[in-house]
């Protein structure tokens, strides 16, 4: 593959060579004149971006900065004019190469300088580091290190402001790679749809990481893309903070009047190399980086304040020399500042939890599994404002399983949002409303689909508190049916608790009766931590059960003895715990009495219910429609075995479906997942089992 020589027509060197024409576009444009003081304004955050770029790669030299950081050098003109158009309740979203973006949005810089040399003091206590600097409280919703994430948090992020009856608007920054992503093309299509006050701003440095733009992008050009969604885009001069200035205060403009997203692609070359590591050698020629830099922002800069403003350059001197003390007593506080302890993590993952009430009896009303699952929906809606839920076909015929049916004659398109086909800025989005003050229930129409939301759960979700040092919450509540039993076959029928119940940072829930499915979600909305609530298709099938009308929670973590026993546990999960029930009605008619635990809460796990349960009858069987391979069971009979071994009576074993993937044929897959029969002789072997010789009570 052949290397650029010089950059070409197409990488936007165009907008570098008629400056009249430009100048006569900017005074066309409607927008409000830059003042003096204005001008000197983001003369100076440039300055301050490229001086805080320019010390951070130094003390990174100097092994101050660890691990990497992304410079925004070059590219200061783009965050310096863009946010120059926002107010402080505007929001931002930004990638790797964020820096500038949050210093122009009104970042401290003292904690960000702290926050890369991963000192307490850094704006997100050491824990985010270069790739993660935000400030919820400034709306600056995160610098992210997952290439193109930004634009899915972005589109959240303005669906709340529309939902607050606000006029904010925002901004999702992203490189020229991201604009190849998936997301990209699933946000700016939801995002026109529902008009969103967003503006997508590419900002195009010509290459991704190593590899050239024209190589990677078809079509030449980024912005040209925004036709195909019905909204404005454009090519901008990235290297003239006027111009953006200009575009990107029409462009938000036209989202606060509700007129919907822009996109703009503002051309620009970044100095160094993809980072301060400088370790991709070879794909750049030093005549293509010697022309760009003829095209530096902070110089042209210069130029303009000197010719059309008549800043004096002692002047401009001065304000670089105020800019250089600025940054340096930035670095004087980060080295001053002292390292984490590793205590000091553990409070960041999980927003702190309250006790609920205890749950009410069940009463004598029944209604079925789905419809507890809907009334825990309906009754947080109407008495919360931020609740709202979003997914595919939930309104108005109500989902797959018809589990949201009525609701979207009874809370209107606002509050039961039908989206495309999307699920990556479905739950993208999701988490972007949850760092921006809703409580969204993003529906996964069927689990097996969680295989397109895995960035926005696991990356974002679960790791954006911690990131930002605690600071901020993410009441989000991914939910949807798994499991087979409906001969859905292998793509439609799978068990993957076990992904998400590694992770810190996520609950996991899964309730098997109705009375649990309401007072569970109810929790898990009202939460301000990521759950995983799952639903189980037979479970949809189920009869009528006792559950009380009035809202009620059930404690999250806390599990429940469905039946009493004394010679062996059985701990079940959703499906399985009625194939435990009747396992255990079999075997009780034998004279073999087993007690049937639910965890219903799958992270965290209520160990010391187990533990107590496993002292008591010294024998335990772990029950799930999972493979058992890497499964949950795996994980609970480890800690059984490491809190209660010397209980024990004989090893705990596990009960999952057999390795395979989930046939289509009926007969096949009742086979494949575990029964009340296997589950019954599972039983029976086990207490069968004598002690080794030698071993005592």
């Amino acid at each position: 593959m052949a290397k650029k020589d010089t950059p070409t027509e197409q990488d936007g060197t165009s907008f570098y060579t008629q400056s009249a024409s430009r100048t006569a576009e900017r005074l066309a444009r409607n927008v409000p004149p830059l003042a003096r003081e204005d001008i000197l304004a983001l003369a100076r955050t440039m300055l301050l971006i490229r001086r805080f770029e320019t010390r951070t790669e130094e003390l990174f030299k100097a092994g101050v900065v660890k691990g990497t950081a992304h410079s925004s050098a070059g590219q200061e003109a783009i965050a310096a004019g863009a946010c120059f158009s926002l107010r402080k309740d505007d929001f931002i979203t930004t990638h790797h190469r964020g820096h500038g973006h949050c210093i122009a949005k009104g970042a401290d810089l003292r904690g960000m300088m702290a926050e890369l040399c991963g000192r307490v003091g850094g704006i997100c206590g050491g824990l985010g580091g270069s790739m993660h600097v935000a400030d919820v409280q400034l709306n600056i919703l995160g610098a992210n290190g997952i290439v193109g994430a930004s634009m899915g948090l972005g589109v959240g992020a303005a669906l709340a402001a529309r939902q607050r009856g606000s006029d904010d608007a925002g901004i999702a920054f992203f490189g020229d790679g991201g604009s190849n992503e998936g997301i990209f093309h699933e946000a700016l299509n939801m995002s026109a749809l529902w008009k969103l006050p967003i503006v997508f701003m590419c900002e195009n440095n010509l290459y991704g990481m190593s590899t050239p733009f024209d190589h990677a992008t078809a079509g030449g050009s980024v912005a040209a893309r925004a036709q195909s969604y019905g909204i404005p885009g454009e090519r901008i001069d990235g290297n003239d903070p006027v111009a953006v200035y200009a575009a990107v205060s029409e462009a938000i403009a036209r989202a606060r009047a509700g007129e919907g997203p822009t996109l703009i692609e503002a051309m620009t070359y970044r100095h160094g190399d993809h980072s301060v590591r400088g370790n991709l050698l070879g794909y750049r020629t030093d005549e293509e980086v010697r022309q760009w830099l003829t095209e530096d922002p902070l110089l042209r800069m210069r130029r303009r304040l000197i010719e059309e403003w008549d800043i004096a350059e002692a002047d401009y001197d001065a304000l670089a020399a105020e800019v250089g003390e600025v940054i340096e007593d930035a670095v004087r506080f980060a080295e001053a500042s002292p390292e984490p302890d590793a205590q000091s993590m553990f409070d960041k993952i999980l927003a702190p939890r309250r006790t609920p009430a205890a749950p009410p009896p069940a009463g004598s009303r029944a209604i079925t599994y789905t419809e507890a699952v809907r009334e825990a929906i309906f009754q947080s809606i109407e008495e919360d404002e931020t609740v709202f839920l979003m997914g595919e076909d939930v309104g108005p015929v109500g989902g797959t399983f018809g589990v949201t049916r009525g609701l979207h004659e009874r809370f209107g398109g606002d509050r039961i949002i039908n989206t495309p086909i999307s699920e990556g800025v479905i739950s993208g989005a999701a988490v972007g409303a949850a760092l921006s003050g809703r409580r969204p229930i993003a529906e996964i129409q069927i689990f097996d689909f969680v295989t397109f939301m895995m960035d926005p759960i696991v990356n974002q979700a679960a790791k954006l508190r911690f990131m930002l040092g605690g600071k901020a919450n993410v009441p989000v509540v991914f939910r949807g049916p798994q499991g087979g039993g409906i001969r859905l076959a292998a793509q439609h029928s799978q068990s993957l608790e076990a992904w998400f119940a590694h992770i810190p940072g996520l609950t996991v829930l899964a309730p098997s009766t109705p009375y649990d499915a309401k007072g569970l979600l109810m929790a898990a909305i009202r939460d301000d931590n990521p759950v995983i609530f799952l639903e189980h298709k037979l479970l949809y099938l189920g009869g009528a059960a006792p559950v009380p009308e009035q809202p009620y929670e059930i404690e999250i973590g806390k599990a429940d003895i469905k039946r009493e026993g004394h010679d062996i546990t059985v701990i079940a999960t959703l499906a399985m715990v009625e194939r435990a029930l009747s396992a255990a009605e079999t075997l009780a008619r034998e004279g073999v009495s087993v007690e049937v635990i639910d965890p219903r809460s799958l992270r965290p796990l209520d160990m010391a219910c187990f533990v107590r349960s496993v002292k008591k009858t010294s024998r335990c069987l772990v029950v799930h429609e999972a493979w058992r391979t890497g499964g949950l069971g795996g994980e609970i009979a480890a800690q059984i075995t490491e809190e209660a071994f010397d209980w024990l009576d004989a090893p705990v074993e596990r009960l999952g479906a057999l390795e395979v993937p989930m046939p289509y044929n009926d007969r096949l897959e009742r086979e494949v997942m575990p029964t009340a029969a296997s589950i019954a002789d599972a039983v029976r072997r086990m207490c069968s089992r004598t002690l080794p010789a030698g071993r005592e009570d």
